[in-house]
């Protein structure tokens, strides 16, 4: 009886320490509070920013500005502000004003009786518009001489729905208002620049995945710079330009892809197998005025709407990231954090997971004092993960240190990575704790790239230093402009035996640095034989869509049993199903379970994976793109696992 006491007490000791030891999530260092918002306010948040004075002002889409007093507060004051205004979607406070882009002008917005409501709205300057829907202005952000800069969407064609336009100037432009309320274009070949942002004096913003932008992307924005997209490029003639690129040039390199059919329609350009794929560097080899993006963000991983950008400023009360880069997303309502350093002049870095589920899409965040985040959240009708079609959240970091990479940058002849905390040194030497691979984008007029030339990356050896504070990796085997995946999914915290709680780092390498490489006698080399899968176990093949040029092979009904969702899973995950639909929910698309409930054969949803038919869901605003980069086996599991939730 006395063995058999023992016996339980290490059984119940045993699990107590499983227990202490798991590793903890996101969501056990940063909590998502929700301030309390009296009945009848809509925000749809546009613009965000903290008043001297503490207060934050916010934006809306619907035209308002609101002032929430003492916002951090378990009772903060809302009052209005402004309003009747044309979507709000930016927000900046300068000496005593506050400014917004309207969609057709910077506005001034001015409390002169101090009622606290502005009594004055000052056009500070009116661009052109021609009346498309899509013609959205974001900002404005302030110039280190207070001056603004202003981002402008370009419109979409009216047969030709896919494809970017810029129908007046400014569109598909980055301009600069001057403090004398004068214009100047400033760059372009941007597409949907929602996060025009200034980090340390110097301006960057983001865009969306689209026509010409094979996934979202974080630029710095040089005076004469081109981004990718050319629609803009049809004002770079104009005598103020500072772009020296022509649209002639362009489609020079370029094809447009503007194509008809038999009766005359136009054909949306599809991926094509096969192809001989171009790149944004490659255009940049030969015409200097275009931009690299500084970090590539992977469709369906770290978001699918790219939103605004901002740095972290609160001297450690936001937690060990100081200096780093946060970057929301719109659809899938996360954040991530970016590592930026510059290699030979040029801002390169790792895009790494932070903090998801938030009740609606990410569009703008802003610091309070107090170091707590505010993000202003909107789906605008588009969808986004969360159940909420708008709202203000505050994220809040509860002092604890979480088991991260701290910082990501390149080597020579490889990388080297930062913890939060001192690494376990056995599983930090032990080869088989990494995977590293490699892929780049294509530039074409398709809405959206696979990842192709997908390739692991051999790894030679890896060196702790001796605080256990860094590991260097080298490679084998570099791509310069190809974004790396590093996975560090074996290794482990010293004092707890964490695991990282965001394992993956996507590094975009837009230049190799110069300097001495390790020698192979300081490398550690052992293999413990828990070898993570290779990426190329199945080969990342594309995939056409039925467009004449080939069909992809469908699967076989009721070949074999529908796998469960702990075996679809990661397939869904892996292939960015996730980003825009859930087993039961409406998000950016139909839930699974709403698209069983069509009782399309498992081929049928096979051939709708790579050639979707939007018409098919009228009520979901953003139409599904094609998705080549699903491998058929990949496309078979996951048809026979959505037809198996058809009750």
């Amino acid at each position: 009886m006395k063995k058999l006491a023992h016996i339980a007490f290490a059984l119940l000791a045993s699990l107590s320490t499983l227990k202490a030891q798991e590793s903890p999530k996101e969501e056990d260092f940063y909590k998502i509070v929700t301030p309390p918002i009296p009945e009848g306010i809509i925000l749809e948040v546009g613009g965000l920013t903290t008043m001297p004075n503490g207060s934050l002002a916010i934006s809306t889409r619907r035209g308002e500005v609101w002032i929430v007093d003492n916002p951090t507060s378990r009772v903060p004051y809302f009052r209005k502000f402004a309003t009747g205004l044309h979507e709000i979607l930016g927000l900046a406070y300068k000496e005593g004003a506050l400014y917004c882009a309207q969609r057709g002008e910077l506005t001034k917005l001015v409390d002169k009786n101090g009622d606290g409501k502005a009594d004055v709205y000052e056009t500070v300057y009116a661009w052109p518009l021609s009346g498309h829907y899509h013609e959205y202005s974001f900002g404005p952000k302030l110039a280190p001489d207070g001056s603004f800069f202003v981002s402008g969407n370009v419109a979409f064609g009216d047969e030709e729905w896919w494809r970017g336009e810029s129908r007046v100037p400014g569109r598909g432009w980055i301009f600069h208002i001057t403090n004398d309320g004068k214009y100047e274009p400033w760059a372009t070949g941007v597409r949907s620049p929602a996060g025009i942002s200034m980090l340390n004096g110097e301006l960057f913003y983001t865009d969306n995945q689209g026509d010409w932008m094979g996934t979202g992307g974080i630029f710095q924005v040089k005076k004469g710079g081109f981004m990718g997209h050319p629609a803009g490029l049809k004002w770079a003639g104009l005598p103020n330009s500072p772009v020296k690129l022509t649209e002639k040039q362009f489609f020079a390199e370029r094809d447009n892809r503007q194509h008809r059919n038999e009766q005359g329609r136009a054909i949306k350009p599809e991926n094509t197998l096969g192809e001989e794929p171009q790149f944004l560097y490659q255009l940049k080899q030969k015409y200097d005025m275009v931009q690299l993006p500084a970090v590539w963000l992977p469709y369906g991983v770290h978001g699918v709407s790219t939103a605004e950008l901002i740095l972290d400023d609160t001297k450690g009360n936001f937690g060990p990231f100081t200096g780093q880069v946060f970057v929301g997303d719109q659809g899938q309502s996360n954040i991530m954090r970016i590592v930026l350093e510059k290699v030979k002049g040029e801002y390169q870095g790792a895009s790494i997971g932070f903090r998801s589920g938030f009740q609606s899409g990410v569009l703008r965040m802003a610091f309070d004092k107090d170091g707590s985040m505010f993000v202003g959240e909107t789906n605008r009708g588009w969808g986004s993960a969360g159940d909420a079609n708008q709202g203000l959240q505050r994220l809040v970091w509860n002092g604890k240190m979480p088991f991260e990479m701290y910082t990501v940058k390149a080597q020579p002849d490889g990388f080297e990575i930062e913890f939060t905390m001192p690494v376990d040194r056995k599983s930090a030497e032990d080869l088989d704790s990494y995977k590293v691979s490699s892929y780049l984008y294509k530039h074409y007029p398709v809405y959206g790239s696979p990842q192709i030339n997908l390739e692991d990356v051999k790894i030679a050896g890896v060196k702790v230093s001796d605080d256990n504070k860094k590991v260097r990796i080298v490679l084998e085997g570099m791509r310069q402009y190809y974004v790396h995946k590093i996975s560090l999914d074996g290794v482990r915290s010293a004092s707890n035996s964490w695991s990282l709680v965001h394992p993956d780092a996507y590094y975009t390498l837009n230049n190799i640095p110069d300097g001495e490489r390790l020698k192979v006698s300081d490398l550690k080399t052992t293999r413990s034989g828990k070898a993570q899968a290779s990426v190329s176990a199945e080969p990342a093949k594309e995939h056409v869509s039925p467009d004449g040029k080939g069909k992809a092979t469908p699967a076989k009904a009721g070949a074999a049993k529908a796998p469960t969702w702990e075996e679809v899973k990661p397939l869904l995950a892996k292939n960015t199903c996730l980003a825009c639909h859930a087993p039961d929910k409406k998000v950016v698309g139909p839930s699974y379970a709403d698209v069983a409930k069509r009782k399309y054969s498992n081929e049928k949803i096979v051939e709708l994976i790579y050639a979707p038919k939007p018409e098919n869901w009228p009520d979901y605003a953003t139409p599904m793109a094609p998705m080549p980069q699903v491998s058929k086996a990949d496309a078979a599991k996951i048809a026979a696992w959505i037809n198996s939730l058809a009750k």
